[in-house]
């Protein structure tokens, strides 16, 4: 199954990965800041940076032919980037940010992160 993954389709998932998420966080999560207990403005900023991400990856889904790796290992930077800053927010809003909030926002850790694992690990095997 994994055998038939190519670099391009990795950066159409993290494209379609990184819609979803800014979509969640600035349709969603922004409605509901009182359930989640993340302020809007913080909502909106971390939706801004998923957007460039998913700008990022759709762009080197269509245009990179050559010297992939690069290009893939600098999403997956930037993806453990992201949440070391969800982490730190999280942190820092602990007085603010509610138990439904620490789950989404956990969840969206590990799956970010386990996509940068999966983009490293192919970056450096295939």
């Amino acid at each position: 199954m994994l055998s038939n993954i190519t670099f391009k389709k990795i950066f159409l998932i993290d494209s379609v990965g990184a819609i979803v998420t800014a979509l969640m966080l600035s349709q969603v999560l922004a409605q509901f800041e009182h359930i989640f207990g993340m302020p809007q403005p913080t909502l909106f900023t971390l939706a801004g940076i998923a957007s460039g991400f998913a700008l990022y990856s759709i762009t080197c889904y269509w245009l990179v032919k050559k010297h992939w790796r690069r290009y893939l290992i600098g999403i997956a930077v930037a993806n453990i980037a992201y949440c070391i800053l969800t982490l730190g927010l999280i942190i820092k809003l602990s007085d603010t940010i509610t138990y439904l909030g620490i789950a989404y926002f956990g969840g969206e850790i590990i799956l970010v992160v386990a996509l940068a694992i999966f983009e490293f690990q192919f970056a450096r095997t295939k």
